[in-house]
């Protein structure tokens, strides 16, 4: 990958984040991980919501969390292929890092966290379309928050969002007619744990 396609804007939002003040700093070191237990607050309650639709919408709820895993499988087994040093270690002259750079082998394209954002944030659209309005702008933060803390290029956040996203779109394509059909046969079980996760939906 070559870095210096976005190098210069690399320096530019680091030198930025050195002028705000310090809770800005701890803001979007904390915003960067706590993005991802949001994420994971509204898979809860996109599935509790969906129990009570028609099987297709609790399949897509259930595969929410299951899209974004594989958003997160494919972006690491392709940042072991880039082999990207982190710019916090390979931009000469740039601002410190505000959080402490990743070592060398924790290889910088693509981010793994905007991808997961990527992902998440397309997965709750499917299933949850209103709640696009918060996940969309969410994934985005976050994955700006990477370029401002120093640990990622701009190129490493952009393609981890359109690889989060593109994967999360075509897991679901394939596998949400499958999982429709689970859930309507769930519903018809004479096991209460499985009726409770599955829904019993409208009546």
């Amino acid at each position: 990958m070559d870095s210096s396609i976005t190098r210069g804007l690399y320096r530019d939002i680091t030198d930025f984040a050195h002028t705000t003040p310090a809770w800005v700093h701890h803001l979007a070191e904390l915003f960067t991980e706590a993005g991802l237990l949001l994420f994971a607050a509204l898979f809860v309650i996109a599935w509790w919501r969906a129990r009570s639709g028609d099987p297709r919408a609790i399949a897509l709820a259930v595969l929410a969390p299951l899209a974004t895993a594989a958003g997160y499988v494919v972006s690491e087994l392709l940042k072991s292929v880039v082999d990207e040093e982190r710019p916090c270690r390979s931009v000469a002259g740039a601002a410190a890092s505000l959080v402490p750079c990743p070592p060398t082998g924790d290889w910088s394209f693509p981010s793994n966290h905007s991808a997961i954002a990527g992902a998440a944030a397309v997965a709750l659209a499917l299933a949850w379309p209103r709640v696009a309005l918060l996940t969309v702008p969410l994934a985005v933060l976050m994955a700006f928050s990477r370029v401002f803390v120093g640990v990622h290029y701009p190129h490493d956040v952009m393609a981890g969002l359109v690889l989060g996203a593109t994967v999360t779109v075509l897991f679901v394509m394939a596998l949400v007619r499958p999982a429709r059909a689970l859930v309507a046969t769930m519903r018809t079980s004479r096991t209460g744990l499985v009726v409770w996760f599955a829904g019993q939906g409208r009546g």
